[in-house]
C-alpha cells in the first residue's frame, strides 16, 4: 500500500515546477516513503529515488526521508544497510544544504550514550559535506551544528582511569576524534579569511571593518570544549599512556586557538589584564569564560601543553582562586533554595551579574549553579523575572534553554511537576513565545532569543502529544501563532526586503564608484555599519540573509510539525 502511495505521488509530480506540489503530495511523499524504508522496501524507493525523471521531487522533498533512512544506517539491518545508504549519499548530493542542514541535526539529537556515538560517527561527515555547500555564509550554521554536537557529547559519561580510555568503554575518544576531524576544514578556512583579510588591509592601508564570523564560531566552539568535556576530564600523561585521544583532542583546540589568531598567553593572563570591550559580540566574561580560561590554564601549566607558545618569563604555574559567591553555591545542594528566597534582593541580583551581562564578574558556571540552587517554584519564578528584566537577548536564550531543561525534566515519567506542566507553564510560554516589537522586532538583535524559543516550541510539539497536552501546548497553539508565529513570518520578510535592498544599493554603488573611493558606509536600520570596502559589506549583509534563511527553515519545520499533529 505505501509503496503504491508513493510511487503515485512521485509519478504524478514528474514534470511539475518545484512550486507546484501541494501539501497532500508533500505529507503522502513523506509518510509513504518512510513507510517504505521502515517496511523494508528500500531497493524500490532507491530504484525510484535515482529515477533521472523523479530528481525534481526528489531534490524538493527528499530530504523528509532523512528519520527512517538514519534509523536504518544507526540499526545496520544488513537487509536494507546498502540500499539506505545509497539513498542517504544521493539526496546529500541533490537536496538543498539548508534543509538537509535541519533534518540532519533532528536526527542528531539522542539519549542513550551508544546511540549518541553511533549518531555522531554516521553524522558528522555529511554534516561537514552540507556545511561545506554553503559556500561563504556558513558561520551561522556551523555554530548550530557544534552546539548541537557538542550537546550530545556532554550526555556521555566521562573516563576515569587508564583502561576506560584505552578501551573507549564511552566511545568519548571516538566522538572527539571525529569532531577533530569534522572542525578541521573550517579552522583551514578562517586562517585563510585572517590571512586574506590581513593582505587586503596592508594594501589598502585600512583596518578590516568586521570580526570574521566564521573564526567567532570556531572560538566559541574551542571555548565550550575546554569547559566541556576538558575541564573534567583526568588526562593521563604521555609517561602512564603514551598514545592518549583524549590528550590529543586537548592539543588539537590549542592548536585551533592559536590558528584563529588567539594567542595562548594573552588568553590564560586575561583575568589579569584589564578589560577592553569588544564591538558586535558578546561580553567578555562570555567571550571568554572563566571556566574556559581555568581549562586552559590547566593544560598549559599543568600538562605542559604548547609551552613553546610562552615568553620563558611567564612559564609559571598560574594560581587560579575561587569567587567567595561560587564557594558558598558550592555548599550548597541543588533544589535547597526555596522561592521566598527570591523576596531577599540579592537573590535576584547577584545571579544578574553573570556572565551573561555587561560588566560581569561571575562565570557562565556560576550562572548556571545559582539557578541549580533553586528549587522548582524558584527557578519558574527567577526565569520569569530575568525574562522581564534583563533586556539582553543571550541571557533570554540562556534562560530560555534552561526551561526547556526544566520542562523536559517534568515530562519525564514520575518527576511531573505543577510548575513546568499545565496551567502555571502557559504564563511562562507566553512570556518566551513572543517578539519584543512585534514584526519590527531586530532579528538579528534577538537572534539568540528567537531561535531558542522556536527550538522550544518545536520540542514541546514533538514531545508533547495532542492527545497527551501536559503542557497545554496545544490548547494554547492558536495565541501563540498570533502572537509569535506569523508576526515572525512578517518580520522575517520585512528583514530580508530591507536587506536585500541594502545589498542591491551597494552593489550598484560600487559600479558607480571610483576605484580611490572603494571604501562605503551603509545604514541598515539606524545604524550605520563600520566603514569597509564594498566586499566586506556584501559579505556582511549575505551573512545577514542567510541568517533569516536559517530562522525561516526552523519555521516552517515548525510549522509542518503543527500541520502533521493537527491532522492527525
Amino acid at each position: 500500500m505505501a509503496l503504491e502511495q508513493f510511487s503515485d505521488v512521485v509519478q504524478r509530480c514528474q514534470g511539475l515546477p518545484d512550486d507546484s506540489y501541494t501539501s497532500e503530495d508533500h505529507d503522502v511523499f513523506t509518510i509513504a516513503g518512510r513507510s517504505c524504508i521502515a517496511e523494508g522496501n528500500s531497493t524500490q524507493v532507491l530504484s525510484v529515488v535515482l529515477d533521472e525523471k523523479n530528481q525534481d521531487i526528489v531534490r524538493c522533498l527528499g530530504w523528509n526521508l532523512l528519520p527512517s533512512l538514519i534509523k536504518v544506517l544507526l540499526k545496520k539491518e544488513e537487509k536494507s544497510l546498502p540500499q539506505c545508504l545509497a539513498i542517504f549519499n544521493h539526496l546529500l548530493e541533490v537536496c538543498s544544504p539548508k534543509e538537509l542542514l535541519i533534518g540532519l541535526l533532528e536526527q542528531l539529537e539522542q539519549d542513550d550514550p551508544d546511540t549518541i556515538a553511533e549518531s555522531l560517527h554516521l553524522l558528522l561527515n555529511p554534516l561537514q559535506k552540507v556545511l561545506l555547500c554553503l559556500g561563504t555564509r556558513k558561520a551561522s550554521s556551523l555554530g548550530m551544528t557544534l552546539s548541537s554536537v557538542l550537546d550530545q557529547v556532554a550526555k556521555l559519561p566521562l573516563p576515569h582511569t587508564k583502561e576506560q580510555e584505552e578501551d573507549d568503554v564511552f566511545s568519548l575518544c571516538r566522538c572527539c576524534t571525529s569532531l577533530i576531524s569534522f572542525v578541521r576544514p573550517f579552522v583551514q578556512e578562517a586562517k585563510q579569511n585572517l590571512l586574506s583579510s590581513e593582505e587586503l588591509s596592508e594594501s589598502t592601508n585600512k583596518v578590516a571593518g568586521v570580526e570574521d564570523e566564521l573564526r567567532t564560531e570556531l572560538l566559541k566552539f574551542c571555548m565550550k570544549t575546554l569547559s566541556h568535556p576538558l575541564l573534567e576530564l583526568q588526562l593521563k600523561d604521555p609517561d602512564t599512556l603514551a598514545v592518549s585521544p583524549l590528550r590529543d583532542f586537548a592539543s588539537e583546540i590549542l592548536d585551533t586557538l592559536s590558528a584563529i589568531r588567539e594567542p595562548l598567553p594573552s588568553l590564560v593572563f586575561r583575568p589579569l589584564l584589564k578589560r577592553k570591550q569588544v564591538p558586535g559580540f558578546l561580553e567578555q566574561e562570555v567571550r571568554y569564560p572563566k571556566e574556559s580560561l581555568a581549562s586552559l590554564a590547566h593544560l598549559l601549566f599543568v600538562h605542559h601543553m604548547a609551552t613553546d607558545t610562552f615568553p620563558n618569563v611567564f612559564r609559571s604555574v598560574l594560581s587560579i582562586t575561587q569567587e567567595l559567591y561560587e564557594k558558598s553555591l558550592v555548599r550548597l545542594e541543588d533544589g535547597s533554595l526555596p522561592a521566598d528566597l527570591l523576596e531577599i534582593k540579592t537573590f535576584l541580583t547577584v545571579p544578574q551579574v553573570s556572565p551573561l551581562l555587561v560588566h560581569a564578574n561571575f562565570s557562565l558556571k556560576v550562572f548556571q549553579m545559582s539557578i541549580d540552587k533553586f528549587d522548582t517554584e524558584a527557578k519558574y519564578s527567577f526565569f520569569q523575572y530575568m525574562l522581564k528584566t534583563s533586556n539582553h537577548s543571550g541571557v533570554e536564550g540562556y534562560i530560555i534553554k534552561n526551561i526547556k531543561s526544566q520542562i523536559d525534566l517534568a515530562l519525564q515519567p514520575g518527576n511531573g511537576n505543577a510548575w513546568f506542566e499545565g496551567a502555571h507553564l502557559l504564563p511562562l510560554l507566553r512570556q518566551v513565545l513572543s517578539l519584543p516589537d512585534g514584526p519590527e522586532t531586530d532579528l538579528l538583535q534577538y537572534l539568540d532569543r528567537v531561535m531558542e524559543s522556536l527550538n522550544l516550541l518545536r520540542y514541546l510539539v514533538i514531545r508533547d502529544k495532542v492527545t497527551e497536552n501536559q503542557t497545554g501546548i496545544w490548547t494554547e497553539l492558536y495565541k501563540i501563532e498570533d502572537t509569535f508565529l506569523k508576526p515572525l513570518r512578517v518580520g522575517l520578510n520585512m528583514s530580508r526586503a530591507h536587506y536585500e535592498r541594502e545589498l542591491h544599493n551597494i552593489k550598484e554603488t560600487k559600479k558607480g564608484k571610483a576605484k580611490e573611493e572603494s571604501v562605503l558606509s551603509v545604514s541598515v536600520g539606524d545604524e550605520k555599519l563600520p566603514k569597509m570596502t564594498p566586499e566586506s559589506q556584501i559579505q556582511a549583509l549575505h551573512s545577514a540573509l542567510h541568517t533569516f534563511d536559517m530562522m525561516e527553515s526552523v519555521l516552517v519545520r515548525l510549522e509542518e510539525l503543527i500541520e502533521g499533529n493537527n491532522n492527525v
